[in-house]
């Protein structure tokens, strides 16, 4: 069970504060004033255990794909309230029935201070499309007080990044064959130019080779316990 947890808090445009709560593999908690954001919460994976129990309600919920590692019907009924909005990709939306359906390329506006965009997630390297096919799955680009944060699920280096702007943190997901490799993450960095990098979802992958082969790049590549 794991019950430690590292939180990195930031100060957003306007001297609010966030922060990001790093859970495991591709689970994440974004804190936003009084609001709770959940990433792709999943209490089981391999050997880790989360005992969401633990933590705040949800008033937000995003999922990026209907796969186990990303997708836990269980894990959402435990930690959403009466009024937790629920925002899922098309596949997830009829597995789960509930929640509002985000495709690629649609806006939606949370509050005043926040809103998102669902962009493309997909494979493409041959032999491995039909992990991710292209159009099904959706990464977030969440524009918190106009701090810009890229969570990209599972998705290798798409000709898509370079329609990314100003993004101040992303999360890339690092594990082949599902997502990127470490040369395809370091490729990505320096399309997208982050801020700060977060490599995530990087079970059984030497994350560190991200950090040494973007030094003197300005990334701020930060490795958080995310296998």
């Amino acid at each position: 069970m794991i019950t430690d947890y590292k939180t990195d808090t930031f100060q957003t445009k306007s001297g609010k504060e966030l922060s990001i709560t790093f859970l495991h593999h591709a689970s994440l908690i974004f804190k936003f004033g009084s609001l709770y954001i959940y990433i792709d919460p999943v209490s089981d994976y391999l050997d880790n255990k989360i005992d969401f129990r633990a933590f705040p309600k949800a008033d937000y919920i995003f999922i990026t794909h209907e796969h186990w590692d990303h997708f836990n019907p269980e894990t959402i009924a435990e930690i959403k309230k009466a009024d937790t909005k629920i925002i899922v990709n098309p596949n997830v939306g009829k597995l789960l029935h509930e929640g509002t359906v985000m495709k690629n390329g649609d806006h939606l506006k949370l509050t005043e201070d926040i809103s998102v965009d669902a962009v493309p997630a997909y494979n493409i390297t041959p032999g491995h499309l039909e992990y991710h096919p292209e159009g099904r799955d959706n990464g977030y680009v969440f524009d918190i007080d106009s701090m810009k944060i890229y969570v990209s699920g599972d998705t290798e280096d798409i000709p898509e990044l370079k329609n990314l702007k100003d993004i101040y943190i992303a999360f890339l997901s690092v594990n082949q064959p599902y997502t990127m490799t470490v040369e395809q993450c370091v490729a990505a960095a320096k399309v997208i130019i982050p801020k700060i990098l977060y490599p995530y979802h990087f079970h059984g992958t030497d994350v560190e080779k991200i950090a040494e082969a973007l030094k003197g790049s300005g990334i701020d590549v930060r490795i958080r316990d995310m296998g």
